[in-house]
């Protein structure tokens, strides 16, 4: 059952936005083209689906996670399940109240709505939402629980943890709403937390994502300020301070005692970042920017729509050149999993807009070493889609030898599909389409992970 909209329903519970009132397991409807044999394994997609119907914003949705099998050129089977999290269980309740203890002060990280992302680490599959810990679940989607890696984990994590592709370890980072501010963690492979670090920040500013590099972390410490007497009375806790610099902040990723260096930027808000790399004498960061962020409050977004936009920290000087790659708008930036944190050609995005039932989505494929030319994919009028996921062919040789995933939504169906393209030739027709005999709703983030299953 699809809950019904109207022209007085807020933008993230209109059109392919609203939430769905059934969790299922059922085989797909219907292929179109041919699911590549090598492909075996799991796409998992994370997204808000409130599960009274309504929510105040995109953000405080139930998490609910969608995957589709595969398994050596078949679609063997469909799933969705809530994230079972104290919201979850206690619908429509007050995450403060549930989270909060007045007698302690303490806040419950274990209250989070699990929303935003799921990575695999470890042998293990987590929900991620920033707010609170992360929730382990499993291929099959059942949660297992809250996870704290054996009590290292005191802070919320961050929905954007990084996987280094030359050390396995999972690098990531917390911030909060009182001291310790941010607190920055590395894991190895097998998920032993090996360093905690507080990193030295004035005040409570919303860090949604950050960066990494081969050997150090870049956290944007951005004009995004938390409101305590706002959120005391229940307004939005999030505001825009111009009186807040704006700045990128370098640490060594695995020191342990060395100083964050702050270079200052142009006043903005980074969703996300597409990638970092550095060189002998400098550090460069993409990313998608917004010139200014509810400045107005919390339906203001007058800052623009995000762009693709690239910064350079020059390490001898201090000094940062910055600057646009593109003025489409366009969000969710991926690499290649095995690039990250290095230098790299590809990166991939999709349109962004604010409208609730766009005319289509465009898929991006930017050229970086050459200054952001972009190849496009564009989907059939009515036909939108999220992130793009990129998927390594097996015997790859370039870095865009791969494929590209995202669920998609046909809107004169009002069913979803797994669409998989491929990333070298993206203006082809796709590859394949999965079509499901169900809506999948629009969501946040999600990864392959390779690997067979049964349901």
């Amino acid at each position: 059952m699809t809950l019904e909209t109207g022209s007085d329903v807020p933008l993230h519970l209109a059109g392919n936005n609203a939430p769905i009132a059934e969790e299922v397991t059922l085989e797909p409807s219907e292929v179109v083209g041919s699911i590549p044999e090598e492909l075996s394994g799991q796409f998992f997609r994370n997204g808000p689906n409130p599960r009274t119907g309504w929510s105040p914003h995109s953000f405080a949705g139930d998490g609910m996670i969608h995957t589709v099998a595969l398994e050596e050129g078949r679609a063997t089977w469909y799933r969705n399940r809530y994230v079972r999290t104290p919201l979850y269980e206690h619908p429509g309740e007050s995450r403060f109240a549930l989270a909060f203890d007045p007698v302690t002060s303490r806040i419950d990280y274990r209250v989070t709505t699990a929303n935003t992302h799921l990575v695999a680490h470890a042998g293990r599959l987590f929900a991620l939402e920033e707010g609170g810990f992360p929730y382990e679940v499993t291929p099959e989607l059942a949660t297992i629980g809250a996870f704290t890696f054996d009590g290292a984990l005191r802070t919320p994590m961050t929905a954007h943890p990084k996987t280094c592709p030359v050390t396995g370890e999972l690098l990531f980072f917390g911030y909060r709403l009182r001291p310790p501010y941010l607190t920055y963690y590395r894991a190895s492979p097998d998920g032993e937390v090996l360093q905690t670090q507080v990193v030295d920040v004035p005040r409570a500013t919303m860090m949604h994502d950050f960066a990494v590099t081969e050997h150090h972390v870049i956290f944007m410490d951005l004009p995004v300020v938390f409101d305590e007497r706002q959120a005391a009375v229940g307004g939005p806790p999030w505001r825009w301070d111009d009186a807040h610099r704006a700045r990128f902040g370098v640490l060594p990723r695995a020191d342990g005692e060395a100083p964050v260096r702050w270079f200052d930027v142009e006043p903005c808000y980074v969703w996300h970042t597409m990638n970092a790399f550095e060189s002998e004498d400098s550090i460069t960061v993409t990313g998608t920017r917004v010139e200014t962020l509810w400045r107005q409050g919390a339906d203001d977004h007058g800052g623009g729509l995000p762009a693709l936009y690239r910064w350079t920290l020059h390490l001898a000087s201090g000094t940062v050149t910055e600057g646009p790659l593109d003025d489409a708008s366009s969000e969710y930036p991926r690499v290649a999993d095995a690039r990250i944190g290095l230098p790299h050609r590809y990166g991939y995005m999709v349109s962004f807009s604010m409208e609730a039932e766009p005319e289509r989505t465009e898929i991006y494929k930017y050229d970086l070493d050459r200054g952001g030319v972009r190849d496009v994919h564009r989907l059939p009028a009515g036909h939108t889609c999220g992130e793009a996921v990129f998927v390594p062919r097996a015997s790859g040789r370039h870095e865009d030898d791969g494929y590209l995933m995202t669920f998609a939504h046909d809107r004169s169906r009002g069913t979803g599909y797994l669409a998989i393209l491929d990333a070298a030739d993206l203006a082809a027709a796709p590859v394949a389409e999965i079509h499901l005999p169900v809506r999948v709703p629009a969501g946040f983030h999600g990864n392959w992970v390779p690997g067979r299953r049964r349901p």
